[in-house]
């Protein structure tokens, strides 16, 4: 039974990758009228008789969506019932569910009446929220086995402050990131790092700040995980978990700057631009583990 429920809780984690992804796609094609205003019919039919590849995409995020649902919910429901003893366990299985929903919601409400560029960059946020709540999940089922055993870690009051406050303000530089896409305003600055556009100034326009906003809150993330990264890597041999953990966070956050600087190189390549998405969302799931590290830790109580 329990092996049966790591394999269901690792094919919903990998599902719920896509679920992000597909909502990446379809901002970064401009797919979220593929259907119309038709919701969750597509043009009020199953399948519609005229195939565009909009509605392809968008149709094809709907229908991995809610196989999605389906699988958080059996995952949610079954891990409650075998690993419910497990303090974590009822908190990440409601958390998971709960925000999937509403992601599902604000989705359904933008097709059907339409939502300003700042109500739908917190689409692809909320979406993080319940991914990474399965992520959790998953780690848990797989505890069982004490692969992953989070009691013995030992961590200081001030490595409490940088994993709590980096996972909060990465979240405001994931938000910064949708804003970017949902106003459109990726390329509205042609070179990189700065906004020079022919002229150095500050930026003339809300797109223009918006970019650099993004830029900005980026760059400092970067340079916050670098200098916990190099903390861990002094004080945190011994806790290999920790110790990994902030090496992979910060090869995640540079891969993410190289991405989002390709972006503009190869002048919004789709590919790169879907990488961008992959790298901030895999970085989440690394910062929400840390927290519940933070939550087992003996020194932080």
């Amino acid at each position: 039974m329990r092996r049966s429920l790591k394999w269901l809780a690792v094919a919903t984690t990998i599902v719920m990758i896509f679920i992000l992804l597909g909502g990446a796609l379809v901002t970064k094609t401009d797919s979220g009228m593929g259907c119309g205003r038709s919701w969750p019919l597509c043009h009020g039919k199953i399948l519609p008789s005229e195939i565009t590849p909009d509605l392809i995409i968008e149709l094809a995020h709907r229908l991995v969506s809610g196989i999605g649902g389906l699988m958080v919910l059996i995952l949610s429901l079954w891990s409650w019932k075998a690993i419910g003893h497990i303090r974590e366990t009822k908190f990440l299985s409601f958390l998971s569910l709960f925000f999937l929903v509403l992601q599902g919601l604000i989705g359904a409400a933008a097709v059907k009446w339409g939502q300003s560029d700042f109500v739908l960059a917190l689409h692809f946020g909320i979406s993080l929220i319940s991914f990474a709540a399965v992520f959790l999940l998953t780690l848990l089922i797989f505890e069982i086995d004490k692969k992953f055993d989070a009691e013995k870690l030992l961590i200081d009051k001030r490595m409490g402050f940088h994993i709590v406050s980096i996972s909060i303000y990465s979240y405001l530089v994931i938000y910064t990131g949708a804003l970017v896409r949902h106003t459109k305003s990726s390329l509205i600055c042609r070179d990189w790092p700065l906004c020079l556009n022919d002229s150095p100034s500050l930026p003339g326009n809300l797109y223009e700040w918006v970019q650099m906003g993004h830029r900005a809150a980026a760059g400092i993330l970067f340079l916050w995980i670098a200098y916990v990264t190099y903390m861990a890597i002094l004080h945190y041999k011994e806790q290999k978990v920790l110790y990994w953990g902030w090496i992979v966070a910060f090869v995640l956050v540079s891969l993410q700057v190289i991405a989002g600087a390709f972006i503009i190189f190869s002048r919004l390549n789709l590919y790169i631009a879907l990488l961008h998405a992959l790298f901030i969302t895999f970085l989440f799931g690394v910062l929400s583990y840390f927290i519940l590290l933070l939550s087992r830790s003996k020194r932080y109580h």
